[in-house]
């Protein structure tokens, strides 16, 4: 892979294997195409958009069955926002198609910062890219709803994103806290419906009856981030000194798996047994 990172200080440009550094002046967005080889063997294009003003980076993609996925990192606010727009089948009995939204909190450690991702570009922009590294799947239990007409507080983008996700909209009890300490209303959170034994349900492939609540799962894997920063040295000077500079990324691949409640099975048709 080649790719190209823009620094503000380098020694001649350093040509590597994965990036080359080079001197260039950047507006407040950038936006980055990358192919991918999806998991089920087709190539994808994945659009890596970074915000330097509102210090946020979107990365957007279609699966091969024509989900639209949407994830949002906002480093500013400490959230993350995972979206899946789903088609469904109307012939037999479902929506057109479902928005499911999945906030939660940043780990600022999962992509690289917002202003390394605005000065990433890529030699090659028609070659499939693969992970260097693959992560393992990140288990979240969802036991918490966002309120979606009072969830601008949390991150101006979820009107945005998510504002179709009227019965699909879920957080964690762990998270809101983090984020009630910062000053967030609490009405925007809701806990799941109290008048159902949660303890109880099943998992949605175990239950038969289609309009009994149960517990439905939904996966996804990023194919292809920039995880981590690299760092070169140049040449020692007169002094013998050696000064480190940002050169390249690595890339990694990371999947997610959403547990979370739902009324009835209907809502989940694409949770089965494997």
């Amino acid at each position: 892979m080649s790719f190209r990172m823009f620094a503000r200080e380098i020694s001649p440009p350093v040509r590597i294997s994965l990036l080359v550094v080079t001197l260039v002046s950047l507006g407040i967005c950038s936006e980055l195409k990358v192919r991918v080889r999806l998991s089920d063997g087709l190539i994808g294009e994945e659009i890596l958009d970074a915000n330097r003003e509102n210090d946020d980076i979107t990365v957007e993609f279609k699966q091969g069955d024509g989900t639209h996925i949407t994830v949002v990192f906002d480093f500013k606010r400490d959230v993350r926002i995972v979206r899946a727009l789903i088609l469904g089948e109307p012939e037999q009995g479902q929506n057109q198609y479902q928005v499911l939204c999945f906030v939660s909190r940043l780990d600022h450690h999962e992509i690289i910062p917002t202003e390394s991702m605005a000065r990433l570009r890529q030699k090659n922009p028609h070659l499939v890219r693969t992970a260097e590294e693959k992560r393992g799947v990140e288990h979240l239990h969802m036991d918490m709803v966002v309120n979606v007409s009072h969830a601008g507080h949390l991150n101006t983008l979820i009107h945005n994103v998510c504002k179709e996700a009227h019965e699909g909209f879920y957080t964690r009890t762990a998270d809101t806290k983090h984020w009630l300490d910062k000053g967030i209303e609490a009405i925007e959170f809701e806990p799941l419906p109290q008048t159902v034994d949660v303890s109880g349900l099943q998992r949605c492939p175990s239950t038969l009856d289609p309009w009994q609540p149960c517990f439905c799962s939904y996966h996804l894997r990023l194919e292809w981030l920039p995880c981590l920063l690299k760092y070169c040295r140049s040449r020692r000077g007169a002094a013998g000194r050696t000064n480190p500079y940002k050169c390249g990324i690595r890339s990694c691949s990371k999947g997610y798996r959403f547990d979370y409640y739902v009324p009835h099975k209907q809502l989940c048709p694409w949770d089965e047994e494997t």
